[in-house]
């Protein structure tokens, strides 16, 4: 049972940990509720970084999960601007970065994940940037706006998600903008080489270069400002910015000192938890970037590093810390936003794991479903600029059922007839 003395702390202030302090006093918890946050802003949502609010047609505000009043008026206590920086299992207690010391009945460990950097000369040039943090995303709409002015280059380190939204992003201002890309298509490690050209041929539309096959080696500047990017294969880029857009790592390292179980890199990292989000400590939960949950669906471990894995996992951590039962089986999700293209995938579907990709619609003209299967059973699905079909692709990846390929691909067959 959970009483009034309790005391549960947050350890994260992004939309897992918020929502986490939202759910628990929703739920009747009437204990303390401390939530820290190494930024001094207020928790907010990732995704606009990349898409609403770095285009500009989102403002600052917009960004927030709840506004400043709402923490004070739900008697949240919150520790802005204050790392974590040691956790002590044996006492209950996190100490932060001016030595106070904070104990605790339960823990949630919402750490997220942090951008991982380039090991090439030049990093250190005023001209390099990183996208995960709001102060990022400030410092880069102005950078942006400036390119597209002064007609400067942007070069991309990566072409995953979040370089392909900033390199959108900064067309739109009417930069200049090239993506370096070791691999032979976008998104490669999600879709596979089937949908990447996809991306490809509508960011070359509008005007991005990319370079794939190559790495940038090194970063070209003169008085602190860069002047160009170098790339493995001997070609150099004019850049008036680089964004290193290479994937993030999970901030694991608060849980590794305390001994806490963890999973290797090479299995995606992360703290290991159970269906129900607890750590190795029965007293300790993990949600969101940081957490390598075993999904009883998917049947394999997994750490989603996607907006709606914090706004449900959150949650999902909360209530299994108020002894409530808590399966965490939701579908992995993500949405994004290029150009005039929306999509939505569902799903986990990495290459090597799908023996099969099926699409329903027109790729040409951008609105389709594809669905990547094993077996005849449905691993994930993504619809572009086709909407209010994401329900009906998450019931069939539940189902597990053996489909029938020609009618999956048929517009005129609903999908709610192929769910048993």
């Amino acid at each position: 049972m959970v009483d009034a003395h309790q005391t549960f702390v947050i350890v994260g202030g992004g939309l897992a940990g918020a929502k986490a302090a939202e759910t628990l006093r929703s739920e009747g918890f009437t204990g303390r509720v401390i939530l820290i946050c190494d930024e001094r802003d207020h928790p907010y949502e990732r995704p606009p970084l990349s898409k609403g609010y770095l285009t500009g047609a989102a403002e600052r505000e917009s960004v927030f999960v709840h506004e400043p009043a709402w923490y004070a008026q739900a008697e949240i206590e919150l520790h802005l601007g204050q790392p974590a920086v040691h956790l002590d299992r044996a006492a209950k207690a996190v100490t932060l970065g001016d030595g106070t010391r904070v104990h605790y009945d339960k823990l949630l460990l919402a750490t997220g994940a942090e951008p991982r950097r380039l090991d090439i000369p030049g990093t250190g040039l005023a001209g390099v940037h990183h996208l995960r943090r709001l102060a990022h995303a400030d410092r880069l709409r102005q950078v942006l706006a400036t390119l597209g002015r002064d007609n400067g280059h942007l070069v991309i380190a990566g072409a995953g998600w979040i370089g392909l939204e900033v390199a959108a992003a900064a067309r739109g201002y009417g930069a200049e903008v090239t993506v370096v890309e070791p691999l032979a298509t976008p998104l490669h490690s999600v879709l596979g080489p089937e949908l990447g050209a996809l991306f490809t041929d509508l960011h070359q539309e509008h005007g991005v270069r990319f370079d794939f096959g190559s790495r940038l080696t090194e970063i070209v500047g003169q008085d602190g400002m860069v002047l160009a990017a170098r790339t493995d294969t001997g070609e150099e880029h004019p850049a008036h910015g680089v964004l290193a857009a290479i994937g993030a790592a999970p901030r694991t390292a608060l849980a590794e000192y305390a001994g806490l179980e963890l999973v290797d890199r090479a299995h995606g990292g992360g703290i290991a938890v159970d269906e129900s989000l607890r750590t190795s400590d029965p007293d300790i939960h993990a949600a969101g970037d940081v957490a390598a949950a075993q999904h009883p669906t998917i049947g394999t471990r997994l750490r989603v590093e996607h907006w709606a894995n914090a706004l449900n996992g959150g949650p999902a951590a909360a209530r299994a810390m108020l002894g409530n039962p808590v399966s965490y089986d939701r579908v992995p999700y993500f949405f994004s936003d290029q150009y005039d293209v929306g999509l939505e995938y569902s799903g986990y579907a990495p290459p090597g794991v799908y023996d099969q990709v099926l699409v329903r619609g027109d790729v040409g003209k951008r609105e389709f479903i594809a669905f990547w299967l094993r077996e005849g059973r449905l691993l994930a699905g993504m619809n572009v600029n086709v909407w209010d079909v994401t329900g009906r692709i998450q019931e069939l990846i539940r189902a597990g059922n053996r489909l029938d390929p020609e009618a999956l691909a048929d517009p005129s067959v609903p999908l709610s007839s192929l769910v048993a």
